[in-house]
C-alpha cells in the first residue's frame, strides 16, 4: 500500500502543546526531564532484572517486558515533541504521521495486555500459592508476552490499514503534539463512520477485557487477603495493589476520556492535557510504583552499586 497516493496531503501541521512562547522553555526543560526518567528508570530495571539471576521469575519477566513497552511508548511521541519545541518546526510527513500513530496504538495496547498479565499473575502468586510454579510455567509467561505482542500489532495494523484507506483536505491543522487517531479522523474528508464503529466495538473490547482481568484479579487478591488475620500483610497488600490500581485508574481513565467521550468533539486543552498524562506521566511513574519500592528490586539495586564501585576502584588502582 502506498500511503503517499491515498491522501490530498504530504505532511500535516502539528499545533503542539497549547501553551505560549515564553512558556516553551520550561516544558521544553519538564518534558525533557520527564523522558529522561522514563527512559532511564525503566532501563535500570530491565538491566537489574537480567543481571539479577533471583530477579529471574515471571513477575520480573512481565516487568522487563512492560518498560521496555513504557520507554517505547513514550519514545513515540516526547523526542518528536521536544524537537519542535526546539525547531519550532510543527510539520510531520504523511508517511511519518500514519507511522507515529501506528507505534503509538500498538505500545499503549500492549502496556493493556501486560498490565493484565502482572495482575493475573499476582492473582496466582496470592491466591494459588501452592500451584504458582506449576500454573506460571516458562512456555505460559512467553505464550501470554508472545500473545499480547500478536494482539496489539494486528489491532494497531487494522486501524493503520483504515486509516490510510481515508483522504485529508489541505491546510488543515492537527490540534495535537502528536498524530492521535481520533484526532486525525477528525480531519479526515472521507466516510470515517467504519472508523468509529471499529473503535467503540473491536478497541472497546480489546479495552474492556484487559481492564476487567485487571479488577477481578485485584478484587480476588482483596478478598483472599482478608481472610488471613495478618494485619501487616493485609496494609502490605492494600499499599501494593493500592499503587497499582492508581496507575491502572490513572491509565484507563486518559484513554477512555480521549478515545470514547471526546470522539465526536474537537479536542480542547484539557483533552491534550489528558493525553499527556497517560502518554509521559504514567510511563514515568510505572517504574516507581511496580519496582522500586519493592524489596527484591532495592536488593538487586544495591548489590549492582556494589558490583560498580567495586569495579571502579579497582580500575583506578590499576590506572
Amino acid at each position: 500500500m502506498r500511503w503517499e497516493n491515498q491522501s490530498n496531503v504530504s505532511r500535516f501541521l502539528l499545533q503542539g502543546l497549547p501553551i505560549g512562547p515564553e512558556q516553551q522553555g520550561v516544558f521544553f526543560a519538564l518534558f525533557l526531564g520527564m523522558y529522561l526518567t522514563t527512559v532511564l528508570g525503566n532501563l535500570l530495571i530491565i538491566l537489574l532484572i537480567r543481571l539479577d539471576s533471583h530477579l529471574h521469575t515471571p513477575m520480573y519477566f512481565f516487568l522487563s517486558h512492560l518498560a521496555f513497552s513504557d520507554i517505547s511508548f513514550s519514545s513515540v511521541t516526547v523526542p518528536k515533541t521536544l524537537m519542535s519545541m526546539q525547531t519550532q518546526d510543527q510539520s510531520i510527513p504523511y508517511a511519518g504521521c500514519v507511522t507515529q500513530m501506528y507505534f503509538f496504538i500498538l505500545f499503549g495496547c500492549l502496556d493493556n495486555f501486560l498490565l493484565a498479565v502482572m495482575a493475573y499473575d499476582r492473582y496466582v502468586a496470592v491466591c494459588r500459592p501452592l500451584h504458582y510454579v506449576t500454573v506460571m510455567r516458562e512456555e505460559l509467561c512467553a505464550f501470554l508476552v508472545a500473545g499480547s505482542w500478536l494482539f496489539s500489532g494486528a489491532h494497531a495494523l487494522l486501524h493503520t490499514v483504515l486509516l490510510a484507506q481515508l483522504s485529508f483536505c489541505d491546510d488543515i491543522p492537527i490540534p495535537h503534539f502528536f498524530c492521535e487517531l481520533t484526532v486525525l479522523l477528525k480531519r479526515s474528508c472521507s466516510d470515517i463512520s467504519l472508523n468509529e464503529l471499529i473503535i467503540f466495538t473491536e478497541g472497546g473490547m480489546l479495552f474492556i477485557l484487559p481492564l476487567s482481568s485487571i479488577l477481578g484479579s485485584y478484587i480476588c487478591i482483596g478478598t483472599t487477603v482478608l481472610r488471613v488475620p495478618s494485619t501487616k500483610r493485609v496494609l502490605k497488600t492494600f499499599s501494593t495493589c493500592g499503587s497499582h490500581l492508581f496507575v491502572v485508574s490513572l491509565y484507563y481513565g486518559a484513554l477512555a476520556g480521549v478515545y470514547f467521550f471526546s470522539l465526536s468533539q474537537n479536542p480542547s486543552d484539557k483533552d491534550i492535557g489528558v493525553s499527556v498524562i497517560y502518554t509521559v506521566v504514567t510511563p514515568m511513574l510505572n517504574p516507581f510504583i511496580y519496582s522500586l519500592r519493592n524489596r527484591d528490586i532495592k536488593q538487586a539495586f544495591e548489590i549492582f552499586v556494589n558490583r560498580f564501585s567495586s569495579f571502579k576502584w579497582i580500575s583506578l588502582n590499576l590506572i
